[in-house]
């Protein structure tokens, strides 16, 4: 325990379920953190339990639709904390559902939220990366990417292809800077998922099944956990990987 002590994280999306999940772990490990939402409320909610736990945290209230304040968001984190040492982009706010059934605000909102909102980040936060010598930035993306019926997940796969993709140019690109860069695919009982097994209990029950382990993922102790162990030494030569944190349902290439 504690290897990323000193160290502070930037976590998107932070004030339930994975996000919040990854944010409990990292403080865990030692580390500070900046936890970013939409919600004030879960925000410090969040904030009361790494607190808990020990960890420095502050609440940053932020809708990352609003990539334009993106830089400036980053540069107060910076002054506020005196460094920044991982980004984790966990963020999405699309739509689901067929394609047609869907507007080009809804399709656009999740290339908004999720690649382009990414790549602000990552582009914000590169020289607070670079300085710190051990750079790190996890991007949040899924095994839908690599489903063969896409039915109902298109336009969600799609934005998150393109964050598959950012992460391996970035891993190409800032690895001689010291940073790397890493994709996870988690499945998780999150709050979203939760609420979708309620209503659909028969197709949760179907595709739970399909998962080897048989469970799905806890937030903290099986997503959480793995990307802390990401963010340190033990995975220093790793980078520009998708890791699916799926409890083996989905097949990467």
């Amino acid at each position: 325990m504690g290897h990323l002590r000193g160290r502070v994280a930037v976590v998107t999306g932070a004030g339930q379920g994975v996000g919040q999940g990854i944010a409990l772990a990292l403080a865990t490990e030692g580390a500070s953190l900046a936890v970013l939402g939409r919600t004030p409320e879960k925000l410090e909610a969040t904030c009361a339990l790494l607190r808990a736990r020990g960890a420095r945290a502050e609440p940053f209230t932020f809708d990352v639709l609003d990539t334009e304040r993106i830089p400036p968001l980053v540069e107060r984190i910076a002054e506020r904390f005196g460094r920044i040492d991982v980004l984790v982009n966990n963020v999405y706010d699309g739509a689901y559902g067929p394609l047609l059934s869907l507007s080009d605000a809804d399709f656009q909102r999740g290339f908004r939220s999720g690649p382009f909102a990414t790549f602000a980040f990552m582009k914000a936060c590169h020289p607070h990366l670079k300085r710190s010598g051990e750079g790190v930035v996890i991007n949040l993306v899924t095994s839908a990417m690599v489903r063969w019926d896409l039915s109902t997940y298109g336009a969600y796969a799609a934005a998150k292809t393109a964050v598959r993709s950012l992460t391996r140019t970035a891993a190409n690109e800032w690895g001689p800077d010291g940073i790397r860069v890493n994709a996870v695919a988690p499945y998780a009982a999150s709050p979203g998922y939760v609420r979708w097994a309620e209503a659909n209990p028969e197709e949760a029950e179907e595709f739970r099944a399909s998962v080897p382990l048989r469970r799905v993922g806890d937030c903290e102790t099986d997503i959480g956990r793995a990307v802390a162990m990401l963010c340190g030494p033990d995975a220093r030569y790793l980078t520009g990987a998708t890791v699916p944190l799926d409890g083996g349902q989905a097949n990467f290439d």
